[in-house]
């Protein structure tokens, strides 16, 4: 009886050793990977104000005041200088006081659905930048995010 105890204790001893081992070690992996991927789906859908919007040929380059609203979509070219990325030119529809401008957007935030030269482009102000989406369906496909919530979103190496 005494042995059967002290094997008994054991292997609960062992159990436990390897379920709080096998505890530990899962949410760090699970952390780096979900960190992983915050870290490329936000980088794929996301940018920072003064690298996607710019004034286009017709407004100042100083004026990145972007109104809610809707846009017409009147050129999309290849970004200037900027490898996978698409330029959108957008100009309000009528009625409204915003200006033109142009947004740049990483290609793979337009891999499911292209925005083309005559679609409507809807754009919500929020409290962290501006959210560009379908006019259609209201889906979101990018967001310009103001400089220093996007530096906010920056990975960051943490050691525990």
């Amino acid at each position: 009886m005494i042995k059967l105890r002290r094997t008994t204790s054991a292997v609960l001893a062992a159990t436990f050793a390897a379920t709080l081992a096998a505890a530990l070690a899962a949410p760090l992996a699970h952390a780096d990977s979900v960190a992983s991927s915050a870290s490329s789906a936000g980088s794929a859908s996301s940018a920072s104000i003064s690298d996607s919007i710019g004034g286009s040929s017709n407004s100042s380059n100083r004026d990145r005041r972007v109104a809610a609203g809707d846009y017409k979509v009147i050129d999309v070219a290849q970004a200037p200088a900027k490898a996978e990325t698409t330029r959108l030119t957008l100009r309000p529809v009528a009625g409204t006081a915003a200006q033109e401008f142009t947004l740049d957007v990483p290609n793979r935030a337009l891999a499911a659905r292209r925005v083309d030269a005559g679609a409507v482009v809807h754009v919500n102000e929020r409290v962290y930048g501006y959210e560009f989406a379908y006019a259609d369906t209201k889906q979101p496909f990018f967001l310009a995010l103001q400089d220093d919530w996007y530096r906010e979103l920056g990975s960051r190496q943490v050691t525990i």
